[in-house]
């Protein structure tokens, strides 16, 4: 605003005249709330617990009111009262009362408040000053390191996003739910699934016997899919993937951290046309295999399957992406492949396994933020390949590489295990094993572990349910019956002959 002689109207300062508007930005601070719910705790006995959860001592802006809260605080952790006096006391104790102004200051703080009754509104307001104070700073440092050419462009960018990342965590807190609207939506959900033909309260797979233990992949679930190298982790999620959808045309989200998007796509092409992976690599196929190409391709196009082949990923950069798939795309279920390929760059660690301790976290924190499964593959160490016999090779927990996070943190871990790769050809009771893997749930924190076997198919690197075999069997028995044998094309050893 202008006065009459054309003059800004602002507060002047004595020693320039100029208003303080016209001299600098001050940052967002509350002194005079600081002051009275530093009183208002001093009053009240109960007072801060209606303030613990919303301001710590760096929120104050001033650092005498940083350090007489810190008194407050490690009172509440003696479990002693809080009061004038014994603040007086904890202070006197730490050698900082003379610093804070004295008996005197803390006896005008007290002066200032008649009671406590507006206190968490107070807090919430320092609260957001604080917030405000640590964006600018945040920005400052971002603008400055960016001006300065010797920093590396990608690097401040994932520094400036862990960084984002770090603030939002900490100053975000959920309020407690009354259980009342958390029992509508548990019936609301039990509704649903008895409304179902399968029964089923999560996303399928399209694997039943896998979907009978676990009834779908469940929403804020972080699931881990381990084995050790050539089990068939990735065939085992593009199955998974093409059938969610295909055929129940549910969003799919696939981070690959290994393989570029064209050789997922082709993997998927060879899942889902039949064709070996040597002659889509090398282009060598049977005329009827063109045409078998040409007809069964049609699944696949406009899928909602969604590839992201960015190497060496972060979780801040699969957070962003991930929010804006969910958004944009409306995606219920995300893949990562995998996760010992992920980096928390940004943040120092000590060690790979705190970094992998980060990642599991994270990915636990996303799943449960944007409420939907999150399948993350892992490897597993080297134990399974020490150990001898036919239960040896069967993986366990603590097979799971780099961190015992990852266990802690997944609400489910399932193992791939053939027992063929290791020369184990037949069961305990004379059955063979031969193209069979088994999906061994080992962790299931809110049901029933157990096995689950599927066949696998290695020529298509594609899993699918054993009945299927007996399907396709029946399928081309019937078409035997039916059509002259001389309609088929002749064959090699690697040929398919489509069905």
């Amino acid at each position: 605003m202008e006065n009459s002689k054309g003059q800004r109207k602002g507060r002047n300062n004595k020693d320039t005249g100029l208003p303080l508007s016209e001299l600098g930005k001050v940052q967002p601070q509350a002194r005079e709330l600081e002051e009275a719910v530093l009183g208002a705790l001093m009053l009240e006995k109960d007072a801060y617990s209606l303030v613990s959860e919303i301001l710590k001592p760096e929120s104050f802006y001033d650092p005498v009111h940083q350090t007489i809260y810190q008194a407050i605080v490690n009172l509440m952790v003696k479990q002693a009262p809080i009061d004038m006096l014994t603040v007086v006391e904890e202070l006197k104790k730490s050698g900082e009362l003379d610093a804070v102004g004295g008996p005197v200051y803390i006896a005008q703080l007290t002066e200032k408040v008649a009671s406590a009754a507006h206190i968490e509104f107070h807090a919430r307001i320092i609260a957001q000053k604080y917030l405000a104070r640590e964006l600018i700073a945040f920005s400052s440092g971002v603008t400055n390191k960016a001006f300065d050419e010797t920093f590396d462009v990608d690097d401040l960018m994932q520094e400036a996003e862990s960084k984002l990342f770090e603030i939002s965590q900490r100053n975000v807190k959920k309020d407690v739910t009354q259980i009342n609207p958390v029992i509508k939506e548990a019936l609301n959900l039990l509704e649903i699934a008895a409304n179902r033909p399968e029964g089923l309260s999560g996303l399928q797979t399209g694997f039943h016997a896998l979907d009978k233990i676990t009834s779908g992949w469940q929403n804020s679930d972080l699931v881990i899919i381990a084995a050790r190298p050539a089990m068939g982790k990735t065939a085992f999620v593009l199955s998974m993937a093409k059938n969610m959808a295909v055929s129940y045309n549910y969003p799919i989200a696939l981070f690959s951290l290994e393989m570029s998007n064209v050789q997922l796509v082709n993997r998927l092409i060879v899942n889902t046309c039949e064709i070996p992976g040597e002659k889509i690599k090398n282009g060598q196929l049977a005329p009827y295999e063109w045409e078998q190409l040409d007809f069964k391709i049609k699944e696949l196009y406009d899928a909602p399957i969604f590839i992201d082949d960015t190497p060496s990923l972060s979780v801040f950069e699969l957070r962003t992406k991930a929010r804006r798939l969910v958004r944009e795309h409306g995606v219920k279920m995300i893949i990562i492949d995998y996760l010992q390929l992920m980096n928390a760059s940004g943040m120092n660690y000590g060690s790979r396994e705190q970094e992998v301790s980060m990642i599991s976290r994270s990915l636990k924190g996303l799943a449960k933020e944007l409420n939907i499964p999150i399948i993350a593959l892992s490897q597993l160490n080297r134990g399974v390949e020490g150990r001898t016999g036919a239960e040896g090779k069967r993986p366990q927990l603590s097979d799971l590489r780099e961190s015992g996070a990852i266990e802690q943190d997944a609400d489910m871990v399932c193992f791939i295990h053939r027992p063929e790769y290791y020369k184990i050809l037949e069961d305990e009771k004379g059955n063979s094993l031969i193209g069979l893997a088994e999906i061994i749930i080992a962790k299931h924190r809110n049901g029933a572990t157990g096995d689950v076997l599927l066949r696998f198919k290695s020529e298509f690197a594609r899993f699918q349910n054993v009945e299927d075999e007996y399907n396709a069997e029946m399928q081309f028995s019937s078409r035997m019956n039916t059509t002259p044998i001389n309609n088929f094309p002749p064959t090699s050893g690697n040929d398919v002959v489509p069905f």
